[in-house]
């Protein structure tokens, strides 16, 4: 009798169809962890501008962004006078504060570093990535995810 070499048709169905099983378990573990890290991410971003905010009121007695022709981005990561305004060096100098970031992050979930300002609660409609209320100083994403409200 002639012995065969190689799996039988069935031998192979049935190792695709436990390779498919394993897949199906496997694959959605990968795609919770990448939105935890993005959660991960934004909560970081979100704690640092906003202790930099603090910063800010502290040293200056105002909320960024309150001096006229300052926005709030060139108040974060420019050189500042203690009245708000923005420096003309860009070394630091006697009597100047700041920056206090280096650049705005991005948004994890909108990709967006843009900053929305206003003094209601944030739109939630990704027309930026985040948003600040410069009556209050808070700080939030501003995407129409439920992070919006982190």
């Amino acid at each position: 009798m002639k012995k065969r070499n190689g799996f039988t048709l069935v031998e192979i169905l049935i190792v695709v169809v436990i390779l498919s099983i394993l897949a199906a378990i496997v694959i959605p573990q990968f795609s919770d962890a990448s939105d935890q890290a993005r959660v991960s991410t934004l909560m970081s971003d979100l704690q640092t501008v906003r202790s930099q905010i603090q910063l800010y009121k502290l040293q200056h007695s105002a909320l960024p962004g309150t001096v006229t022709g300052v926005t709030f981005v060139q108040a974060m990561t420019g050189y500042t006078s203690t009245d708000g305004k923005l420096a003309t060096v860009q070394a630091p100098a006697t009597g100047l504060w700041g920056p206090y970031l280096q650049k705005m992050p991005k948004n994890p979930f909108g990709e967006s570093d843009e900053v929305s300002t206003g003094t209601g609660v944030p739109p939630a409609d990704d027309s930026s990535g985040w948003y600040y209320n410069s009556t209050t100083g808070a700080f939030n994403a501003n995407d129409n995810t439920a992070h919006a409200a982190m």
